[in-house]
């Protein structure tokens, strides 16, 4: 899933992309339904005059099927490349 979740995140063009699955940290969590966990830290251009909101829902569109089913929490930390 982490290979899949990255190649979708390239068309964000991102100078940075960390993912981590922290899935094993919320084993048996009530609702999860069984999709995984993950924390993102993106960098892109595609960011830059964006707000927080915007930035995530580019990120949420990207990803969007995978969502709840496959991916039942991500936490983003969106940055422009003017901010770094």
């Amino acid at each position: 899933m982490i290979d899949q979740i990255k190649i979708r995140l390239q068309a964000l063009e991102p100078t940075t992309l960390d993912l981590i699955d922290e899935s094993a940290l919320h084993a048996g969590h009530q609702g999860n339904g069984g999709g995984g966990h993950y924390k993102l830290d993106i960098t892109s251009s595609h960011f830059c005059g964006k707000s927080q909101i915007m930035r995530h829902r580019l990120v949420y569109q990207v990803l969007a099927d995978l969502i709840p089913h496959k991916i039942h929490a991500l936490s983003i930390h969106a940055i422009a490349t003017d901010e770094v």
